[in-house]
């Protein structure tokens, strides 16, 4: 049966920010990640395939299709190619609906261990630090005014899926200073001229916040940090990539120390 043309449609509005807000939807692409928003639980209203995914189809992505109550569509390669909007698709396009987060549940009870990201405009590096974020078990993300969509398709990509492994919400900086005030968080700005992380003295939580590349964060947040930090670069390199600058970071603030 041939793909629905309110399905079609509706997949090319996900592509637009305003789109995606108006109808709370994800438009999510690639094996790893739609079995990965499966995984974590996600609503998913219905997920296409083309011929060429077929090599990289895997048994985990069929059993949580199967456990979702949902079977994909198959639509041609050329379909695929247009709808998920990426040069070489791997040929599953999914979409499900947004999780609906309360800012209050990106703190985490006794010890928020949050990242703020500050302007971080490129989706990549925003996805990518999203994932970070995930790995080191932060209790959520926070995406402050002037940071790209961290549901927007190229995000959830690069994040691959795990978007929907922690609580995610876009908010103005002035409620992120109100709940650091409320909640005792200490707040560490990431930057090349700060001291080296790992000797903060972080008491009931902290709050790390990366700033856009180029730019860094604003001077709001800088003026609020009770730690600036950065990771030593004994080799001379002026700066990093913001993706591995926040993983370094994270994984510094994370690990037990002297293990």
């Amino acid at each position: 049966m041939p793909l629905s043309d309110a399905r079609r449609r509706l997949v090319r509005r996900l592509h637009r920010r305003k789109a995606r807000e108006r109808e709370g939807l994800v438009l999510v692409e690639g094996v790893r990640a739609v079995t990965e928003a499966l995984q974590c639980g996600a609503a998913i209203r219905f997920v296409l395939r083309s011929p060429r995914v077929d090599p990289l189809w895997t048994t985990a992505l069929d059993d949580a299709l199967r456990s979702a109550g949902v079977t994909a569509e198959t639509i041609s390669d050329a379909e695929m190619t247009a709808l998920a909007g990426t040069e070489t698709p791997q040929g599953v396009l999914a979409v499900f609906e947004e999780p609906a987060v309360m800012v209050a549940a990106i703190w985490g009870g006794d010890t928020p261990r949050v990242l703020v990201l500050d302007g971080i405009q490129d989706p990549g590096n925003a996805g990518t630090l999203v994932r970070v974020a995930a790995a080191f078990r932060c209790t959520g993300v926070v995406a402050l005014e002037g940071t790209t969509d961290l549901w927007g398709t190229r995000a959830v990509r690069a994040s691959v899926g795990t978007t929907f492994r922690l609580p995610v919400v876009h908010c103005p900086w002035s409620v992120v200073a109100s709940e650091l005030l409320v909640r005792s968080v200490s707040l560490l700005v990431a930057d090349a001229g700060g001291s080296p992380v790992g000797a903060e003295a972080l008491g009931t939580g902290w709050a790390l916040a990366v700033g856009g590349e180029g730019s860094g964060c604003r001077e709001a947040v800088r003026a609020r940090a009770d730690a600036v930090v950065s990771v030593p670069m004994p080799g001379g390199v002026e700066s990093l990539n913001v993706g591995v600058a926040g993983a370094i970071l994270l994984y510094e603030l994370t690990r037990e120390k002297g293990a």
